[in-house]
């Protein structure tokens, strides 16, 4: 990084430089962004933004209850512990945490807003990105020494629906949580919602409040716990220790927990299988056919494990407001959708709860000297480095636990590599497994319908390291403090100099 230097003078050509790019606004590019400015205050950045807030997930999803599906307490920043009164944190007060901290650290201001990026190229003649860009339907270009994508895993553009038999003769409105209407009213009315994953249970009870009625219909159940939407440790913590103390027990705690947790259903399927479909009977209804219902066939963990807070969907079923249909769907009518069991299930409103669409690195193309770089035909670097692509970075969270635990991890570790290559005068640095045959593992170990439609475009990982995806957060913190920055890298000198550049804002 030592060539680009950190002089901002204005140069001739009206392309932005920076010596990173972050691309994501979101939980991630937050992040980045200030272990960024934290170990490197020196060097200038810029996020790349597509929407025209802060935010991302939390952005973009504004269906009712939308909120996190693990604790805020994890989810949220070290850097600034979460203070809300719920453990599990509706999105508009997630969305409003990410506007205050990235205010809170000056991030706001190194934010361009409404920034599509379509594709990156690195020349190693100079060591340079140069990024290609939308702003208004018009080109605009940038470039940088570090690309870092907290993009997340899924396309922004539109979910996955079914080609759904008959769904243009369906007399009512169908919605999908990605894109939902703000004025979509269903008060008093039958309310369908097609999927059982995480936004579907998280729709059901809050629709349920003034729906006449609401089913959710699924093709198959899904694992599901319950934990408390207020941690009473965790407020006994905060009123008795400092904040910072506090934050780092709590956090540790409830990573720990839910650690030990996924551990356990891997360990002891049968066991852990056993207590969720217990869970499940005791708050539902006698007689509520729970092995129907919520008794998958596959093995806990094998599928995201999702959360209800205060057993909110039991209850909302409990109370005659909510039902389960556990059917597949023939083909829609005018008035509903008629199930393959011959049963009909009469709606004024359905729901697609269906699904992402996966898609890595936010559909950005990548290329190296021109040559394209297909990202499901290359390994991925301790979860955050693709081999072979210098300067570069990919921030993937846990799928097991919150985003930002492992965020955090690559942020740091990104930090800490620009840093290692500034004192050293570096200006490229890559993975690099030297020929070495490497057994591939799937970087994400679930059965999920999301990832099984698109694992392939996914990076490949390893059983061996430096190249494994763990679902660890205490062996990845464990591995973070003592990983050497050379292991299985590739550092360097541009062959050829550049003289820097003006910062051109816009």
């Amino acid at each position: 990084m030592t060539q680009a230097g950190t002089s901002e003078t204005r140069s001739d050509s009206a392309v932005e430089f920076r010596d990173v790019l972050i691309v994501g606004a979101g939980l991630s590019g937050i992040d980045a962004a200030y272990r960024l400015q934290e170990r490197n205050p020196g060097l200038s950045y810029a996020i790349l933004e597509r929407r025209q807030a802060i935010g991302g997930t939390w952005d973009l999803f504004r269906y009712p209850g939308v909120r996190s599906d693990s604790d805020i307490y994890t989810l949220s920043y070290p850097f600034r512990p979460w203070d809300g009164e719920k453990s599990i944190a509706d999105g508009d007060d997630i969305r409003q945490y990410l506007v205050d901290a990235a205010a809170e650290y000056g991030i706001d201001e190194k934010i361009r807003y409404g920034v599509h990026v379509l594709s990156a190229d690195f020349d190693t003649t100079v060591d340079r990105w140069t990024v290609e860009t939308e702003i208004d339907g018009k080109p605009v270009t940038y470039q940088a020494r570090f690309f870092h994508l907290c993009t997340g895993y899924y396309d922004y553009d539109g979910g996955y629906t079914p080609d759904f038999a008959g769904i243009d003769r369906f007399g009512g409105q169908v919605v999908h949580p990605q894109k939902w209407p703000e004025d979509l009213d269903y008060a008093g009315k039958k309310v369908v919602v097609i999927g059982s994953g995480a936004t579907a249970i998280t729709l059901i009870p809050s629709m349920s409040r003034d729906a006449e009625h609401v089913t959710m219909l699924q093709r198959s159940p899904t694992y599901i716990t319950v934990l408390p939407s207020v941690d009473k440790v965790a407020h006994t913590l905060q009123k008795r220790l400092p904040a910072p103390l506090a934050s780092k027990i709590i956090r540790g705690k409830n990573a720990g927990i839910s650690l030990a947790f996924y551990l356990y259903c891997r360990r002891f399927p049968d066991s852990a299988r056993a207590r969720l479909r217990g869970l499940a009977k005791r708050i539902l209804p006698d007689g509520f056919d729970v092995d129907t219902h919520f008794n998958p066939t596959y093995n806990p963990w094998d599928q995201r494990l999702c959360v209800v807070p205060d057993a909110d969907l039991f209850r909302a079923i409990k109370s005659g407001k909510a039902g389960i249909v556990t059917d597949t769907i023939d083909s829609f009518d005018e008035t509903g959708i008629r199930l393959s069991s011959g049963d009909h299930l009469d709606a004024d409103v359905v729901v697609t709860a269906t699904g992402l669409q996966l898609q890595v690195f936010g559909g950005i193309s990548l290329a190296v000297d021109g040559e394209k770089v297909t990202p499901g035909e290359r390994f991925l670097y301790r979860g955050r480095m693709l081999e072979g692509v210098p300067n570069f970075a990919w921030t993937f969270g846990y799928t097991n636990a919150s985003w930002t635990l492992r965020a955090d991890l690559t942020s740091k570790a990104v930090a800490d590599l620009l840093h290692y290559m500034d004192s050293h005068g570096y200006t490229h640095a890559y993975p690099d497994r030297r020929g070495k045959e490497l057994p591939d593992v799937p970087m994400v170990d679930l059965s999920s319908g999301y990832v099984a439609r698109s694992a392939g475009a996914l990076p490949k990982a390893s059983a061996d390291k430096p190249w494994t995806v763990r679902a660890n957060v205490v062996l990845d913190a464990i591995d973070a403090k003592r990983d050497k920055i050379t292991e299985s890298m590739t550092f360097g000198r541009a062959p050829t100099s550049v003289p820097q550049r003006d910062a051109v804002h816009s």
